[in-house]
């Protein structure tokens, strides 16, 4: 979605980042690490990469949910997304560990 309809996520970021460019890199690690994920030898490293990335990003989504008008679009929509990231995080954690 980054490459689809990549205005949609200027919100989440800073305006002291470039947001075309820190959209576009964030689009393409993600769908490297996506890709990494399917191999068997690369999902190890894969997996760490992703759980890497989303306590990189679980700023944004704290960030967010303080905003007045949270960029997810609802406020109920902002405080869901945390523990989602949790989840993603422990999920992550659990690949990693079973490759």
């Amino acid at each position: 979605m980054h490459f689809v309809k990549p205005k949609f996520f200027y919100p989440f970021i800073p305006n002291i980042f470039p947001k075309n460019l820190v959209n576009y890199l964030i689009g393409c690690i993600e769908f490297l690490l996506g890709l990494g994920i399917f191999f068997p030898k690369t999902a190890k490293e894969t997996s760490l990469g992703i759980f890497i990335l989303l306590v990189i990003l679980l700023p944004i989504h704290l960030w967010d949910f303080t905003k007045v008008k949270p960029a997810i679009g609802t406020k109920k929509m902002a405080i869901i997304r945390i523990p989602i990231q949790f989840i993603l995080m422990y999920g992550v954690y659990i690949i990693y560990k079973n490759v």
